[in-house]
């Protein structure tokens, strides 16, 4: 790199966070030139828009009845009153003036920690040899047909792979199709499909010592996503076994289940588990979430950690395959990385409106509970639970043990993918330093 580009590259993460800086000054300016003293009413008010919403929502998920319909008016009426005393107060332009500056003062914060850390590994990798006898399973039914919408059954048997297609109208155990090709002497293990049917093949990869291939032609592909997948082809997935890398990853189990995302406990698995979910999603949720949540129906959960504090009687626990990203509304769903070697685990219990209000707040409260662990029970006050397991519902026996297993999963991946967004929680503090200091930041100046 040339001396020019590298000056480029230096500059770029001040310069943004300087923009940043400036941004978040500009909408605060806006705020107290414009509206001065009321500006503190104007936030206030949004402040109180917003709880209220909350509670609303709260009422309609855990109520019947006028209860119900209480809690659904209040939850749209709630923002529209605060839009309308915004307009009638001559402040909504200056609301929303405000609220742009500072949106695109975050946007260029991120961008300039995103370029301090450009260049920076993200996770070993390293160059493979093409598999010479890969398998693929593919499910024609999933993501709505992606696999023959992409023709991923013709693209794949041209670079050479064995295609097994999936029978919609019968169930069958991929996991028993998986380990009958690699005792026929497959040396790689591919799905096309969901995340629950490639949990289940990555078992096998993992249980043979073989690498495993990801094609994103699910719904809603959560693995690919953090693998940092082309989710938009699912064609581009392919190109893994002409011209691959390889990457080692963390497994989850859940008994002897093996999970790539997560295993919920608690009001959304007992949900997913009821015969009605599959044709009436939304319908279903609506009947069941009163008792569910308000602990009138289904188990009592405690929540066991070893080195941390019990979470006594959540509504619903959510283990996953290394810890979702919750210190920031733009991380959420995302997982930093794959290769933490420990299990994320967030715990709700809400117990009313004022405490649901409480989660507007974020970050560990007695609302909401996050924490990590490489070994985590989930018990109940009955002999078994509902626990949803990437997406499939499954019944265990209690108590439930789940563990990570660091690096058990070798990933077949492209080498050109559009790769994994570094997302960090918004560090205002760091990006002042990248602002005014004269080198590129380094890594210990990450904070959260």
């Amino acid at each position: 790199m040339d001396t020019a580009a590298r000056t480029r590259r230096r500059l770029a993460p001040r310069w943004a966070a300087r923009l940043a800086l400036a941004e978040g000054t500009a909408a605060a300016a806006v705020l107290l030139l414009f509206a001065g003293l009321r500006s503190v009413l104007l936030l206030g008010l949004g402040l109180a828009g917003t709880v209220v919403t909350v509670v609303g929502l709260w009422w309609a998920l855990s109520r019947r009845g006028p209860a119900r319909a209480l809690g659904a008016v209040l939850a749209c009426a709630a923002p529209l009153t605060v839009v309308v005393l915004y307009a009638l107060a001559g402040l909504l332009w200056v609301a929303l003036v405000s609220l742009a500056l500072w949106v695109l003062a975050v946007s260029c914060g991120r961008g300039a920690m995103a370029a301090a850390d450009r260049g920076q590994a993200v996770g070993a990798e390293h160059t493979v040899a093409p598999p010479r006898r890969p398998f693929l399973i593919m499910n024609p039914s999933s993501g709505g047909g992606k696999v023959g919408r992409f023709h991923l059954v013709e693209k794949a048997t041209a670079l050479g792979a064995q295609v097994a297609v999936l029978d919609p109208a019968h169930r069958q155990d991929v996991a028993a199709l998986a380990r009958q090709a690699a005792d026929e002497g497959a040396d790689l293990l591919g799905v096309a499909g969901g995340d629950g049917t490639q949990a289940l093949v990555a078992g096998v990869a993992a249980e043979r010592g073989l690498p495993f291939m990801v094609v994103c032609a699910g719904t809603r592909n959560h693995f690919a996503l953090d693998l940092g997948l082309e989710r938009a082809d699912p064609s581009r997935c392919l190109d893994a076994l002409t011209d691959g890398v390889e990457l080692r990853v963390d497994l989850g189990r859940v008994g002897d289940r093996v999970f790539v995302n997560n295993a919920s406990f608690g009001a959304y698995a007992a949900v997913v588990q009821s015969p009605a979910y599959r044709d009436d999603k939304a319908g279903t949720a609506l009947q069941l979430l009163p008792d569910l949540l308000t602990h009138h129906t289904g188990p009592r959960l405690l929540v066991h950690t070893p080195g941390a504090a019990d979470i006594e009687a959540p509504q619903a626990v959510l283990v996953s395959n290394n810890p979702y990203l919750t210190g920031d509304p733009a991380g959420l769903g995302r997982r930093a990385r794959l290769d933490s070697g420990a299990l994320g685990v967030l715990g709700i219990r809400v117990d009313n409106a004022a405490q649901a209000a409480e989660m507007i707040r974020g970050g560990h409260s007695r609302v909401l509970v996050s924490l990590t662990a490489r070994d985590v029970v989930v018990d109940a006050d009955a002999p078994a639970v509902a626990v949803g397991v990437d997406g499939e519902a499954l019944v265990l026996p209690t108590p439930v043990h789940c563990r990570s297993e660091p690096g058990a999963l070798r990933v077949r991946v492209p080498r050109h993918r559009p790769g994994v967004p570094r997302e960090r929680p918004m560090d205002w503090r760091r990006v002042g330093r990248l602002a005014w200091t004269r080198g590129r930041s380094t890594p210990e100046h990450h904070g959260g």
